[in-house]
């Protein structure tokens, strides 16, 4: 079966799409800026469920994980839209209040202004799209089709813990009734803190040759990296930053692994660039795992037991 990004790069050649395949599109605004845009789509019983989480956290939830796409291009967002499908008895409830109130509360905490979007009746199900728009220096957004054989790889903080919060809500767990570790992994996958000011930082300074936010999983999203860019990439299981409370959930290193490369949701941001300017720039929170080959398409696993070869395990919505 066909995966998206399958379809996506079939579209893109078939009608001659040259903005489309990063994070964002990169548009001409001014002499000195480009504009980014970006749109990301929630649906009801797919990407959440109504019994683990609350309206103002998926509110939050949408225009988080909008601001991680701007993030992963380096750019400052600006502007958001934010459009909603209802179905008739959650209209008639306090859900939309309590929707925007989540929404608007991080929009402020990022200095994004709301600036429309739409209602609309859905049969039974919640529909929710999200838009955002920022800006950039003139050629400076981080594309995801820079990386470069010798480039090292990194990932900002920890991986893995957004994907254990969801196998706990699937599992019955629910915040009000867990302890603090079990709450911490159900508010990553619930409550997604998206990287504005390391994309930013990486712009500014010239450091990242290739970026893209961690939202399926490092398997898949250094896939398309690597295959935008055409270049390979190696993974060193034993530098891979793990969420610190794993531990809760008693798995052993091979399953930490497995949540770390495959679980996505994290929305950290994974990047490519020199080890040395990287090195010196002392970037707070950020992690070496690898390295970028000229193994076009083809991404290695180095464990305790040898080489693999590692393939796109992340999320997929078909």
């Amino acid at each position: 079966m066909r995966s998206e990004f399958d379809f996506i790069q079939n579209i893109k050649k078939k009608y001659g799409l040259n903005k489309v395949g990063d994070d964002c599109a990169v548009l001409p605004k001014d002499a000195k800026t480009d504009m980014v845009i970006t749109a990301d789509m929630l649906v009801e019983d797919i990407d959440f469920r109504l019994d683990w989480t609350t309206p103002e956290l998926i509110g939050a939830k949408a225009l988080a994980i909008s601001l991680s796409d701007i993030a992963a291009m380096g750019a400052k967002p600006v502007f958001a839209l934010i459009s909603l499908g209802l179905p008739k008895a959650v209209w008639e409830t306090d859900f939309n209040d309590k929707f925007y109130k989540g929404f608007l509360t991080v929009a402020r905490h990022y200095n994004v202004e709301m600036i429309g979007g739409d209602l609309s009746r859905t049969p039974d199900k919640i529909v929710i799209d999200s838009t955002v728009i920022g800006n950039i220096a003139k050629g400076k957004a981080i594309l995801r089709s820079g990386a470069k054989p010798g480039d090292s790889i990194y990932v900002t903080g920890e991986l893995g813990g957004a994907s254990a919060g969801l196998m706990l809500l699937e599992s019955g767990c629910r915040y009000s009734t867990s302890n603090d570790r079990k709450k911490q992994l159900i508010t990553r996958q619930l409550r997604p803190i998206p990287q504005i000011k390391t994309g930013e930082q990486l712009s500014a300074l010239g450091l990242a040759t290739a970026m893209i936010d961690l939202s399926d999983g490092v398997s898949s999203d250094l896939l398309h990296i690597c295959t935008m860019s055409g270049v390979g990439a190696r993974i060193y299981c034993e530098n891979l930053p793990y969420d610190r409370n794993l531990d809760e959930l008693s798995f052993n290193s091979a399953q930490q692994a497995g949540l770390a490369l495959n679980g996505g949701e994290d929305f950290e941001l994974l990047f490519t660039g020199d080890e040395k300017q990287i090195s010196n720039a002392n970037l707070p929170g950020i992690t070496r795992i690898g390295e970028i080959t000229a193994n076009v398409g083809i991404i290695e696993v180095v464990d305790q037991k040898g080489v693999s070869f590692l393939q796109p395990k992340g999320f997929r919505h078909f």
